[in-house]
């Protein structure tokens, strides 16, 4: 193991030991055994290369690299330390035979999962019915191939990319806020859910809504959204899909936006803080800390109260034209009221070795209390997922097909196209800090590039001579419409205050003084 920017020097033997994701390593098996570690890494969050010139793995955790090189032990020393032995078959397959069966029966499962997924009837989706929404983008997304990518990436290695300045054609017509409400896209999964009485079942269909927020990836990796300006917020109210949704941005640096959505079946909450982090030909973004960003509906009849993580993201090939977006590592989903059950979901990174048709899997379990496995589902997280240990074996979640033309329309989906609409009658009742009426935004979409260039930039020097102001006088900012807390495990998170909608109706945004954000 090294730091990022220092050299390699040598090799040194380490005593490694694998358990629940986590790899730890001492000088010596006696070392471990007396609690001398030598260091530890979640190799869920750590991106995995093989350098086949030098044989070794490269497992990048960020601010470290470690550089592993695996010997085959002999039989004996195979007896005496199974722990290690399993390490090296399941992280570096130096058995080859066994590491072979592993493959195989992982591809057969694949293989089942896609067979079934695409022999099962389309889902019957509630943005599939005619929304009264519009279907199409004022103008197509520009053409930002002459962007010199390249420099301004490589200038920034290493930084925080939320904090850098991106060119305008770089952007979709979209921001992070309304990126929350896009998870909400099959948000009949979670209806689904509240109406299922077994809590195996329900579980099930939590994990579906919790991996169907990530399909919209797929179509999405030549653009990125907007980053939303301090206080900056948006709503969304659909009748069609009965739920209303606020979201804000609560702070800049570190950059977090919170959110709250309601219906008569869930509440769904959650605050999202990211850290994206560009390493040469790749670009990260993964969850801070221990991976604790929060999804969590709260169905109010059950009682349950569900909680999970969220898989690191990798864009790969950055700089080119072909690029491609992944999703990697372990969900674990909890029920904090209730310990009747939990599911973990594997979002299998691609294999080095692996073919095309194994990319974006996913594969999932829910456990009883004692740990035994109930269900098994598996799929892709583009395809959907099919669970074959249900009553009635089926396919629980499909992505809806994209909208004519959509490559020519940022690679929206057809509820991504309706977020930013501004409607005659809304637009009275939205305050004046709502993204619709962000003017760069809207001058993306309606495809005037060079104005949009200009007025983010002021946007964005407006901000920053606000922040200036407030560290001069020692004054915080304060969020208007969440509040932070602290939940059951002690973590700090954004819940919503309650006073979005009940001000929305009286006495109303235009009759209050609001923050001029733009």
């Amino acid at each position: 193991m090294k730091r990022r920017n220092w050299p390699l020097k040598g090799w040194h033997k380490r005593y490694f030991v694998l358990d629940k994701g986590v790899l730890r390593y001492s000088r010596t098996q006696q070392d471990f055994t007396k609690g001398k570690l030598n260091g530890s890494l979640d190799v869920s969050l750590a991106v995995m290369s093989i350098n086949k010139k030098s044989k070794r793995i490269d497992l990048d955790a960020g601010d470290n690299l470690y550089h592993v090189k695996v010997t085959v032990p002999r039989r004996h020393h195979a007896r005496q330390s199974p722990a290690v032995f399993e390490l090296r078959l399941t992280l570096f397959s130096s058995n080859r035979q066994r590491s072979d069966v592993r493959i195989h029966v992982a591809e057969t499962a694949t293989r089942k999962y896609r067979a079934s997924l695409s022999k099962a009837p389309e889902k019957r989706s509630a943005s599939r019915k005619s929304s009264g929404h519009r279907t199409s983008l004022p103008a197509v997304c520009p053409d930002n191939s002459h962007v010199g990518l390249m420099t301004i990436l490589y200038n920034n290695i290493g930084k925080d990319l939320s904090r850098v300045s991106m060119p305008a054609a770089l952007n979709e017509p979209i921001n992070l806020l309304q990126r929350l409400c896009e998870e909400l896209e099959y948000s009949e999964l979670l209806d689904a859910a509240d109406n299922t009485a077994d809590p195996y079942e329900r579980m099930v269909y939590i994990a579906a809504f919790a991996i169907s927020g990530y399909a919209t990836a797929q179509h999405r990796n030549r653009y990125k959204p907007f980053n939303p300006v301090l206080g900056e917020t948006y709503e969304c109210v659909r009748g069609d899909r009965a739920f209303r949704f606020i979201s804000e941005q609560v702070c800049h640096h570190p950059p977090i936006s919170a959110c709250h959505a309601e219906s008569h079946n869930f509440c769904f909450w959650q605050d999202q803080r990211w850290k994206n982090k560009f390493w040469g030909k790749s670009l990260e973004i993964m969850p801070a800390g221990m991976v604790n960003t929060f999804r969590a509906p709260f169905f109010r009849r059950s009682g349950d109260h569900y909680e999970w993580n969220k898989a690191v993201t990798c864009i790969h090939n950055v700089l080119s034209q072909q690029r491609y977006l992944e999703h990697y590592g372990e969900v674990a989903i909890h029920n904090l009221n209730s310990p009747v059950c939990s599911c973990k979901i594997n979002f299998i990174k691609s294999r080095y070795w692996g073919s095309e048709a194994n990319k974006n899997e996913v594969q999932g379990v829910v456990l009883d209390q004692s740990g035994h496995v109930v269900h098994r589902f598996g799929g892709f997280w583009h395809e959907g997922i099919f669970c074959d240990t249900l009553p009635n074996p089926q396919c629980v979640w499909k992505p809806n097909p994209q909208p004519k033309d959509s490559i020519l329309y940022f690679g929206f989906s057809s509820f991504a196209i309706e977020l930013n609409e501004l409607t005659g009658d809304l637009q009275p009742l939205l305050p004046p800090t709502d993204t619709r009426l962000r003017p760069d935004q809207r001058m993306l979409e309606e495809g005037r590039i060079e104005e949009t260039d200009r007025r983010k930039d002021e946007i964005e020097e407006r901000q920053r001579e606000r922040r200036k102001t407030q560290s001069k006088t020692g004054e915080e900012h304060v969020p208007r419409f969440f509040r932070k807390s602290v939940d059951a495990a002690g973590r700090d998170v954004w819940v919503t205050n309650g006073t979005y909608w009940k001000l929305r109706e009286n006495p109303g945004f235009s009759k209050m003084k609001n923050p001029e954000l733009w």
